[in-house]
């Protein structure tokens, strides 16, 4: 999740755009990308949140040697470059993901 900041060139956008672009196409280790803003509706929930995030970008992997891959490629190190001076304030984390029956048993198991 982020949050570019206010004062970022069309020129910086297109750049950041472009590096992310080009990170896709060409490490292919990436299964899915997705970016998005953030939607909000009214619901309660959102005024517990302590920091406004306007953008979310989600990469997937099969695996950790994909994510790790993904670390290590050369566009990886340039679409890091320009995000890095292009957001306000972020949270970056990597999540080994289950899915459909296994994920929802999972939560009998939070500490």
């Amino acid at each position: 999740m982020f949050r570019p900041r206010p004062n970022l060139t069309d020129a910086e956008r297109a750049g950041l755009a472009e590096a992310f672009s080009r990170a896709v196409r060409e490490i292919p280790s990436i299964r899915r990308a997705r970016i998005g803003d953030r939607v909000t509706h009214g619901r309660p929930y959102e005024a517990l949140m302590t920091t406004h995030y306007s953008h979310a970008a989600i990469l997937e992997f099969d695996d950790i040697a994909g994510l790790r891959a993904y670390l290590e490629h050369p566009a990886h190190e340039a679409v890091g470059r320009l995000f890095f001076e292009a957001f306000e304030e972020a949270l970056m984390y990597d999540f080994a993901m289950d899915e459909g029956p296994a994920a929802v048993s999972s939560l009998a198991n939070l500490p």
